[in-house]
Formats: C-alpha cells, structure tokens, sequence
C-alpha cells in the first residue's frame, strides 16, 4: 500500500526541480546578453603654447622643398651683431630648430599687422644657396605668426611710401606651437665656414629667441632712423623684392639722406670721395696723427690702422667719429618684418 503522503510529494518535489532549472537558464541568458563594461575614456596629454621669436631685419616664407616647412632669412651686414639663438651665437649659415612631440593646427595664420610678401621660392633657394652674407632657419609650419612687437611706419614700392600705407606694422614676430613638452628643442645646421656641433636648447619659460641686435643699442643721434631704414634696404635686396620703409614722424630732411634713397648719380658719395674727406680730416687733426702727410692718393681701405699713431682714447673717439661720418648704423631695428606666400 502507498504512503499518501509520498504520493503527494513526489509532483511537488519534481515542479520545484523544474522551476529552478528555469530560474538558472533566465539568470545565465541576463548574464549573456548584460553589455561588456566599456573602457575608461583616455586622459588627454596635457599641452602648452611656445613662442619662437624673431628680432631683428628677418623675413619669413615657404620651404621650396618641403611644405611643412618654412624658411626665416635675415642679412649679414656690418649694421648687426652676430645672430644669437638664446645665449649661443651662431655663424652664417643654414640652420634647423626641431621640435619635440607637437600638436596644434600648423595652419601657419598670419595676423593681420604682418606686412604680406610675395617671396618667389626661386628666390628663398637663391638665399639658402648663397653664403657668408645670410642667415637662414628652417622651422616646422607654426600654428600662427603672431606679433612680439609694433611700430607705426610706411611701406611702399614707391620712395617715399604713400601716408595711406601708414601703420602699426610688426617689427618682431613670433612664431606659435603646440607641444607636449618643453624638453627636446634643439638646433643643427651647417654654418657656412667651420663645423658646427648640435645644440641642445634649455627652454625653461615658453620663450626661444633668435636675436639679431644693432651694432649701436638705442643711439640718440640717429635722428632719422637711419639704421631702420638701412637695415629694411639690406633685408628688400636679399628678398629681391621693392619696398621701402618710411617712418611718419621724419619729413624730407631725414628723406635727403636716407640709405634707401641714395641714388650713385647724385646722391651717393662713393668710396673713394668718403676716403678722401677722412684724410683732409686726419691732415687738420694732427694732435692724434704722427705722420700728419696722408694725402687722398694714399688712402685705402684699411689705412686708419696704418697711420694713426695717437692714444687709445683718441683712436677709439676719432674712429667713432668717423663711422658716423661714413653712415654707420646706429639706433634700434624698427622696420616692418615680411612673411607670406
């Protein structure tokens, strides 16, 4: 005879099998179809602005070879120091800075103060080609040119620019990058005479400075910026482009012996008129001169070594004199710096 009550067990045992072989199948499917965890969203690296500063007669234009490069180009002449890249000097020569990891657009954007020139790439190899009277920085693409300093002047292809051309033009340029850090600034190159090794530059602020300085810092006899406009005469005849300088506080006084005005039919004194005025000079100033019989058919290049046999003091003061008889530069650069296409 059966046992009621395991009769009645039995169905009851085998439905709560049943009802949790469904629970364990529905827990497994949620398991299965609950989406994968989604990674963590990258920490964006953190980044900052360094500005390549230009100072002094420079210009600016495309690499010829390389379209994510651009060329800076300044003269070498008697009006300027050496060029200097923070405390280092550097040679005439043909340059490279390179930068560590960078972002940014390299979009190259011009501001609107930034005198625009056509510079002819034919023109930009000629000056990398040509020695010992340039020199020349080959750069990445910056993000923008942006202005490190103003002056109110004129410029035209006409002497003397027209007043309409009357601006706050920039006088020094900065050249603006992204990076990642402030580690890995460097300049090579190959300077046109000697070797020249790596230079490893220490950035600790934001700021890296190509300088090209007067040869006579803030000289107050340059009434009519005379160094100005002979230093934008010299950078128009490297760039092989007409433009000249004009500054709107100096009239035609300063207009009668302007650098960039002088004509060798009538305005310009040569060489050898220059040399002969110095010895009449030296011939009327015996106190300083030993041998009181130089002639103009003795001069040449080179004779103030020769000849003067004076003091130190009076040497230095005479020589002085006469590099600012002969037009010598004096003042600060305050000529607009080109750039474009």
């Amino acid at each position: 005879m059966r046992n009621p009550s395991h009769s009645r067990s039995a169905p009851v045992v085998l439905s709560i099998v049943f009802l949790a072989a469904i629970v364990m199948v529905a827990c497994n499917q949620t398991k299965e179809t609950t989406p994968a965890t989604q990674p963590a969203a990258s920490t964006p690296q953190p980044t900052q602005q360094v500005f390549v500063v230009f100072e002094g007669p420079w210009a600016f234009a495309p690499d010829p070879k390389d379209a994510n490069s651009v060329i800076a180009m300044a003269p070498k002449t008697a009006r300027h120091r050496p060029l200097f890249v923070q405390d280092s000097p550097l040679a005439s020569g043909v340059y490279d800075l390179s930068l560590p990891a960078r972002s940014g657009s390299a979009a190259g954007t011009l501001d609107p103060n930034i005198l625009q020139v056509k510079i002819d790439p034919a023109t930009v190899q000629r000056v990398l080609d040509t020695k010992l009277v340039r020199y020349a920085v080959r750069l990445p693409k910056p993000d923008a040119y942006v202005p490190a300093a103003h002056a109110l002047s004129r410029v035209g292809a006409a002497y003397p620019p027209d007043p309409s051309s009357e601006k706050n033009w920039v006088t020094s340029t900065s050249l603006r990058y992204t990076v990642a850090t402030l580690n890995g600034f460097s300049v090579a190159g190959s300077p046109d005479t000697g070797t020249f090794n790596p230079l490893l530059l220490q950035v600790e602020t934001p700021v890296i400075n190509f300088v090209i300085a007067p040869v006579h810092d803030g000289d107050t006899g340059d009434k009519c910026r005379a160094h100005s406009r002979g230093s934008f005469g010299d950078l128009t005849k490297l760039l092989n482009v007409k433009l000249f300088v004009d500054f709107p506080e100096y009239g035609n006084d300063c207009h009668a012996q302007d650098p960039q005005n002088l004509r060798s039919s009538k305005a310009e004194i040569d060489q050898r008129s220059i040399l002969e005025r110095v010895a009449a000079w030296l011939e009327s100033n015996p106190e300083d001169v030993q041998d009181a019989s130089v002639t103009s058919a003795s001069i040449a290049p080179g004779f103030l070594n020769s000849l003067i046999r004076g003091s130190a003091e009076g040497l230095k003061r005479h020589l002085l004199a006469a590099l600012y008889f002969f037009g010598a530069p004096v003042g600060n650069c305050g000529a607009p710096q080109p750039g474009g296409g």
